[in-house]
């Protein structure tokens, strides 16, 4: 038996910034990590998918500019891709990432951890054996998700594509249906076809990404096709069987065949098999935290969940910021110092309720921060929102030819300050930090006149927003 300050369950982003910070703060923090210290983003998801994207939004600028698209007379090397992105993944392998996590002074444990009462945790290590790690102050859990797959018959036999086999194939398929309308659907279906893969799209709603302004969704769309996919809205998988080939029956009677199908319906909670019973919790659902981290519903403010895990904000920079807050709660617990528990104070999350931010990396870019207009609507909310089309920038016209994108700025008419902002065209990732800023601190729209934004950059559509703003 093993006793340490915290124990950490889950060596992601999440943990390991929880960890860190916990350390920091004066604690001794042992690490459970069942597969690669670094987690699903490091190796699955965050770094492979963009590692997959950039060579492919690279190509499209180039072919969006006079003079580049002459020099562009080819597809993309997708070996050199592959090989590219294989070294951001490390290989997938996590001694870089073991380093620095010993060089931290934490400690890691392999194996599979799962709660066994309170403030217990007990690792099924790789050699089969077991080893019970005790807590004195906190647990940790940082988790993170797995991919959904719809309850269809035989789908085990089909060996589906996750989001793990889609960011880690050795080989591009000649034909891949993807099903789904979110962010991995939408990036998947960008950089496969991008590649060189047939691509079939198949999307159960009406629209592309609906957690984000409805007009993203549409850029998206037409993006997706112009790349020359086959995007199919409406549709459902009612039936799959791979003989060679996948074939996928539909609800309308129609058949879609494929070398490889990936199913991108969604994340669930890896809650399963981590013993929340013994605690009184529910397994497989996502585990409620409080503002501060604490698990709801469990007496003695020893557990907490960090991350995709508690179901706030399912990005790996939002679990990478609540491990900064919930690992420095947990020392000041500890040491019984105070807690600055105000709205954006040092022992709260606040960012996950009012300022999320996001960035989809199709072709075009959806970046997005805050609420949508509906949603600000729905929430009982006055407000106006405030559209600019970007291709009317100076900056947007010499960035690409023909530049086309939009921006949206969601306004609290009661307080003058923004509640939400969305960018969509090609490389506005960059300028979602400016509205994070601006969202995240409130600042009045009379102040932000006096942000000046260089001429001619994209950025200067800040100073349009406003003159529409102002009539």
């Amino acid at each position: 038996m093993d006793e340490f300050d915290v124990v950490v369950v889950g060596a992601g982003p999440t943990g390991e910034n929880l960890a860190e910070r916990a350390h920091a703060g004066g604690l001794s923090v042992a690490v459970v990590e069942s597969e690669l210290v670094g987690g699903e983003c490091s190796y699955w998801a965050c770094m492979p998918s963009k590692a997959l994207l950039r060579p492919a939004a690279a190509l499209a600028e180039a072919g969006r500019l006079a003079g580049a698209r002459e020099a562009v007379t080819g597809p993309l090397d997708a070996e050199a891709v592959l090989r590219r992105r294989d070294e951001f993944t490390s290989h997938w392998k996590d001694d870089g990432q073991v380093e620095w996590l010993n060089g931290s002074g934490l400690v890691l444990v392999r194996g599979h951890g799962r709660l066994d009462g309170p403030k217990r945790v007990a690792v099924q290590t790789p050699d089969g054996g077991r080893r019970v790690l005790t807590a004195r102050h906190a647990v940790a859990v940082c988790t993170g998700t797995r991919a959904a797959l719809p309850g269809l018959p035989g789908l085990d036999e089909v060996r589906p594509w996750t989001s793990r086999e889609a960011t880690s194939s050795e080989r591009v398929p000649p034909r891949l249906a993807v099903v789904g309308g979110g962010v991995v659907a939408c990036e998947m279906a960008t950089a496969w076809r991008a590649l060189g893969s047939e691509v079939v799209q198949l999307v159960r709603g009406s629209r592309l990404l609906p957690r984000v302004e409805p007009f993203a969704g549409e850029f998206v769309a037409e993006g997706l096709r112009a790349a020359g996919v086959d995007l199919r809205f409406g549709t459902s998988v009612t039936g799959v069987r791979r003989d060679g080939p996948v074939t996928l029956t539909l609800d309308g009677g129609g058949t879609v065949t494929a070398d490889e199908v990936l199913f991108a319906t969604g994340r669930t909670p890896a809650t399963g098999d981590l013993g929340l019973d013994t605690v009184g919790l529910a397994p497989g659902r996502p585990i409620q935290v409080d503002s501060t981290g604490l698990a709801v519903g469990v007496p003695g403010e020893w557990l907490y969940a960090a991350g995709d895990v508690n179901g706030r904000a399912l990005l790996t920079h939002q679990g990478k910021y609540q491990g900064r807050i919930f690992g420095t709660v947990i020392a000041d617990r500890a040491a019984g110092r105070p807690l600055d528990t105000a709205a954006w104070g040092r022992s709260v999350a606040t960012a996950d309720e009012r300022a999320v931010p996001q960035v989809v990396f199709t072709d075009p870019e959806v970046a997005a921060v805050g609420p949508t207009l509906e949603e600000a609507t729905r929430e009982g909310r006055r407000v106006r929102a405030v559209d600019y089309e970007l291709g009317n920038v100076s900056g947007a016209s010499l960035y690409a030819d023909g530049y086309q994108g939009r921006a949206r700025a969601v306004v609290d008419l009661d307080r003058e300050t923004l509640l939400g902002v969305t960018f969509v065209g090609a490389g506005v990732a960059e300028l979602l930090h400016s509205a994070t800023v601006a969202v995240t601190a409130e600042v009045p729209l009379s102040r932000l006149w006096h942000a000046v934004p260089s001429y001619p950059t994209v950025s200067e559509v800040w100073l349009r927003l406003l003159e529409t703003y102002r009539g």
